[in-house]
């Protein structure tokens, strides 16, 4: 259902409203085994502190949007449609692509193709999916691309996390303690599955899988990947190769 709904409404709304629904059916169905959190969290801030960085969070959200129409400047539209992008998914990196892609590509910055093309190398590499918002500020027509695109989108994406992360933990720490809280939180958890599998679907299989030698060379990633273990990047490397064939 979640992921139905995210694919019907392929914007923040639809994830929003998968990730609501999770929250009440995990509410209604789902019991809390009994076993309340333990234990504080170790990092301690303050709720001023907290309350200042919601506000900053919400401020930029709302804010920004309209400095890039005012502005003019090809930076601040950067600024605006990372930290935007980084705001508003929900459920895990690779929710981000449909977000990032509607931002990218519409506008010019960047091709459909490149586009995928960076997403294939981000998966052969360690670390967080949101990385690959650096490759795009480098690769961008536009400037500034290169080193600066890359840093100025790398640090926009991120910045809204930490002041999530700074503004929800004095809360989150009342509230993970409640029977009700950890149900709902089981259903979001289920919720966020469908997300992602939202997100395989549109962008990437729509947008990679359209002939069958495609669907062909996807089973054997497959394959290497949960069979035999293959390491990523050997899988991205021998996926490039095989593409480079398919095109001569």
């Amino acid at each position: 259902a979640a992921a139905a709904l995210a694919l019907l409404l392929p914007t923040t709304v639809g994830q929003l409203g998968a990730i609501a629904l999770g929250a009440v059916v995990g509410l209604g169905f789902m019991r809390d085994d009994g076993a309340a959190a333990k234990g504080a969290l170790p990092l301690v801030v303050g709720r001023r502190v907290a309350l200042t960085a919601l506000a900053l969070f919400f401020l930029l959200l709302v804010g920004l949007p309209f400095l890039a129409n005012i502005a003019g400047s090809q930076a601040v539209r950067l600024v605006d449609a990372f930290y935007r992008a980084g705001s508003l998914v929900f459920g895990g990196g690779h929710v981000v692509l449909p977000l990032l892609q509607a931002q990218v590509v519409p506008p010019g910055w960047v091709s459909n193709d490149v586009f995928l093309a960076g997403y294939g190398a981000a998966q052969a590499v360690p670390g967080p999916l949101f990385t690959f918002s650096a490759y795009l500020g480098a690769v961008m027509g536009p400037k500034p691309n290169g080193v600066a695109g890359a840093v100025i989108c790398l640090l926009a994406i991120f910045f809204p996390s930490f002041l999530l992360v700074i503004g929800t933990l004095p809360f989150w720490e009342e509230l993970r303690r409640r029977p009700s809280a950890r149900a709902a939180l089981k259903g979001v958890n289920a919720a966020v599955v469908g997300i992602l599998l939202a997100a395989f679907y549109n962008p990437v299989w729509t947008a990679a899988i359209l002939k069958p030698q495609d669907f062909a060379l996807a089973v054997a990633d497959f394959l290497l990947l949960f069979r035999w273990e293959t390491p990523p990047w050997l899988v991205v490397l021998f996926s490039a190769l095989v593409g480079a064939a398919f095109s001569l």
